[in-house]
């Protein structure tokens, strides 16, 4: 276990956030359908569909961690929140770098071949803005007493604190696929 300033740790995931979200809009928001719908050239996903396969990740955390932080009532004197090796291990999968494995995506958070890509980064711009309130709610939560089961084992449940970093771990691995793609198709014009 190890005890991580929760102060600090919910700052960055919220500067880490707003990123995301700053990504979204001035890079994706704009582009053409078609543009957000063309495969990567290995047969990767498209822009879009990382986008949706983040957005099918927010749609079952985002409510069980509304829920819970709405339910937890309990006083508010952390100064320093719980991570565990198991959160940790999950988060340390979804950080990019330079030697990036690659993993199969569960058969609930594989995207369309196809999809509408405005409706796809209209919600994915209205997660990151209430994963931001999240965020800020958390301040002022005991987010060590709250446990969210996760989605590839729903009997598995962790920190919040383990949640959020995975989350916004994953978002960042699959935005940087996206930006990639929009770079190497901008390059080819």
């Amino acid at each position: 276990m190890i005890l991580i300033s929760k102060a600090e740790l919910l700052q960055q995931l919220e500067i880490s956030t707003r990123a995301h979200l700053h990504t979204i809009q001035s890079s994706f928001e704009n582009m053409e359908e078609a543009t957000l719908n063309t495969l990567a050239p290995d047969n990767g996903w498209s822009i879009v569909q990382c986008l949706e396969h983040l957005n099918s990740y927010g749609r079952y955390y985002i409510p069980l961690i509304q829920k819970a932080i709405h339910k937890e009532h309990g006083p508010n004197t952390e100064l320093q929140v719980k991570s565990s090796w198991l959160g940790r291990y999950f988060t340390n999968m979804m950080i990019p770098s330079a030697q990036m494995h690659k993993y199969k995506a569960l058969k609930d958070h594989i995207p369309a071949l196809q999809l509408q890509a405005k409706l796809v980064i209209t919600e994915s711009i209205q997660q990151q803005y209430t994963l931001i309130e999240i965020l800020n709610t958390a301040q002022h939560t005991d987010i060590n007493a709250i446990k969210i089961p996760i989605s590839i084992a729903r009997f598995l449940r962790l920190r919040l604190t383990d949640v959020l970093q995975f989350i916004v771990a994953h978002n960042e691995r699959h935005l940087q696929q996206a930006l990639r793609l929009a770079q190497f198709l901008e390059s080819s014009k």
